[in-house]
């Protein structure tokens, strides 16, 4: 089993606690069949920061059978059955092989990392193939024991979808993945809804997953709001993955839920600011606080003119900014010392003071 302390690499990324949050932009789909389209789609990921751009393998005739009903977040996008079906609209989103080679090489150009979610045996022997460094495993295959079996044995880095699914269900599917030789993994906790509301994201199963299962965790984001991105970091998630798209106004059932190109680097820069804002867990004065710390803290002054020899009393101290001199918490080890030489009223004491 991965170490939490060490993690794992997904290219010449460390993903792990200690690591900066390893970020997923999903083209998934996004792309129409259309390998420009694609290329753009890499290029933005590229330009808003994301450590890797991930894309969507399979063949339709291995996924849906040809009669299988849209869901309804399809048929809101595009359009009915009876205007496309299901397995017609999956036709005109595949990838071939060389497109899969020439986006690969493309990805490296950019420096990126190239991902993509094999959906079907096929697919995975593709992108095996081809040299990808980490499987994703989508929500709908986390029940899918023989397929995950599959995945795990070419014993490359697995990201784990748990959408739609019990606690019972992904405990279950981990078992799977380590029977059969997954020592590196991230399962993420995700919405299966497209958009999904906020009320349904659930975000501390998140945390319930790492404690009960033992294993990092991360976020699939199918969220429109920016509230999510923040919280998962915050809650510890170790991945962060999210749709985005070119143009939202493209035809295709993610573009709706998809961050534009602005939107895609905003979330970015709020994952890293997220970071920097938790710092570690040591309670301590910070380099910034130093200065302030000396002139907002307070320390014991002379309540009044005091002669040589005065035995200090609580009518002889005053407690004022700035903290340059004796603490208040040493007020009582303080009285009852004497004064070496003559102090004037509102002197900040300190131990050169006193004999």
């Amino acid at each position: 089993m991965t170490s939490w302390s060490t993690g794992f690499y997904i290219g010449n990324k460390l993903v792990g606690a200690n690591s900066p949050v390893y970020i997923i932009a999903e083209a998934g789909v996004n792309h129409n069949g259309n390998i420009e389209l694609a290329k753009r789609l890499i290029d933005v990921a590229r330009k808003a920061g994301a450590d890797a751009v991930k894309f969507q393998t399979f063949k339709a005739e291995n996924l849906n059978t040809k009669l299988a009903p849209k869901a309804i977040y399809h048929i809101e996008t595009t359009g009915s059955d009876t205007e496309q079906s299901w397995f017609e609209l999956l036709k005109t989103q595949e990838l071939t092989a060389d497109a899969h080679r020439e986006l690969i090489d493309y990805a490296k150009t950019k420096g990126i990392e190239f991902l993509s979610t094999p959906y079907d045996s096929d697919s995975l022997e593709l992108l095996d193939d081809l040299g990808v460094s980490c499987f994703k495993i989508a929500s709908t295959d986390t029940n899918n024991h023989p397929f995950l079996s599959q995945v795990a044995q070419k014993g490359k880095p697995i990201i784990l979808s748990t959408a739609m699914s019990t606690l019972d269900e992904v405990r279950k599917s981990i078992e799977v993945l380590r029977q059969s030789g997954c020592n590196d993994l991230v399962v993420l906790h995700c919405t299966g809804s497209y958009p999904a509301n906020l009320a349904d994201t659930n975000m501390l199963a998140m945390v319930t997953m790492r404690n009960a299962l033992d294993v990092p965790v991360g976020y699939s984001d199918h969220t429109s709001e920016f509230v999510n991105p923040v919280l998962a970091v915050a809650l510890g998630a170790v991945v962060f993955e999210k749709h985005f798209t070119l143009d939202r106004a493209l035809p295709g059932p993610d573009h709706r839920m998809s961050l534009t190109p602005e939107e895609l680097e905003h979330t970015v820069s709020l994952i890293r600011g997220t970071e920097k804002a938790l710092g570690n867990d040591t309670k301590e004065v910070l380099p910034g606080e130093k200065e302030t710390r000396l002139r907002l803290r307070k320390s014991l002054v002379a309540a009044h003119d005091l002669e040589r020899g005065t035995v200090l009393t609580f009518a002889d101290i005053a407690i004022k900014r700035p903290g340059t001199g004796i603490s208040p918490e040493h007020l009582q080890e303080t009285l009852g010392r004497k004064i070496k030489y003559p102090v004037p009223a509102d002197t900040i004491l300190s131990l050169e003071n006193l004999e």
